[in-house]
């Protein structure tokens, strides 16, 4: 096959490729924009970085496509390119839209003081995450001072079914849209203790709706414990669940739920009802680079 046979099989996939995906799709989604979104999130443990073909394989797209798109996002900022082995990685920039996501959510603004006063006060690690399909996503998170059982970075994706956040978010839910998520759900045994059973899951559901928060007894990490409650918007529905997670070394699951759950659900309780002074918001606006906006204001009045 010659160039331009190439050429013009490149161009004829790149057209029954947008034909598929047309056929798919709504008359404004922006196919392109999914395309060079679906390049950035290839990229991961596995794929670290990858060649124009890896690429292409990865997203399901061609080569010239792929081209296009690499090229872009190197421009952009987003991949960067290494000029020996011509193989795209993600660059820094990429970080911009997980920073940005934490400086303008309301949520993670709101509780963030509540989180780290939960966290001074029981010294083990304190989280909040939220739904994403069948998976709750860490949005914020203070590690316990003394001892850490993992490390787990905001955005780190973690089952529903198995963790005391993914249950407690869905004790809030109706039971058929609970079981929608079981069901979904690739229900892995992770750990001798993960517990897989529909129906022994939707008992632990429906006891973490009767008792106010969930729990889980290393079912996703071994040696790991943890408690959730959810957090509701004024409908009722839930968007959101924060948690504590603690060292089966140092606690019993007995005397953790008998500590941990009432200063669990009062901090929620403050999350839902007390908006937190400025003086509790000041370290968190300092460290994002957010300005007083009454102090900027007065700088403008004088």
């Amino acid at each position: 096959m010659n160039a331009c046979e190439s050429g013009a099989l490149e161009e004829g996939n790149d057209l029954a490729e947008d034909i598929s995906s047309h056929m798919k799709r709504p008359a404004l989604f922006n196919q392109s924009l999914e395309k060079g979104f679906a390049v950035l999130q290839a990229f991961g443990a596995e794929r670290p970085s990858m060649n124009l073909p890896e690429i292409a394989s990865a997203v399901g797209i061609t080569k010239s496509t792929a081209q296009r798109l690499a090229f872009t996002l190197e421009a952009l900022g987003y991949l960067r390119k290494d000029p020996q082995t011509k193989r795209f990685s993600l660059a820094p920039k990429s970080l911009g839209f997980a920073y940005r996501y934490l400086l303008a959510s309301p949520l993670v603004e709101r509780a963030n003081p509540y989180l780290l006063e939960l966290n001074q006060k029981i010294r083990e690690t304190v989280n909040l995450s939220e739904p994403e399909d069948l998976e709750m996503v860490f949005a914020a998170r203070f590690p316990s001072p003394t001892h850490s059982i993992v490390h787990m970075p905001v955005g780190r994706r973690l089952p529903m079914f198995c963790t005391a956040s993914g249950r407690a978010y869905m004790s809030a839910l109706s039971n058929a849209e609970v079981r929608a998520i079981l069901d979904g759900s690739d229900r892995i045994k992770y750990t001798p203790t993960t517990k897989t059973d529909v129906e022994k899951l939707m008992a632990l559901v429906l006891e973490a709706r009767e008792n106010g928060y969930a729990w889980a007894n290393q079912e996703y990490y071994r040696g790991d414990l943890n408690i959730a409650v959810p957090l509701l918007d004024v409908s009722g529905r839930p968007i959101a669940a924060i948690n504590i997670s603690v060292s089966s070394s140092r606690w019993t699951l007995e005397a953790f739920r008998e500590k941990g759950a009432p200063m669990l659900i009062e901090a929620a309780r403050k999350i839902s009802t007390s908006p937190p002074s400025r003086s509790a918001l000041a370290p968190f606006h300092r460290g994002y680079g957010i300005s007083d906006p009454v102090r900027s204001r007065h700088s403008k009045t004088t």
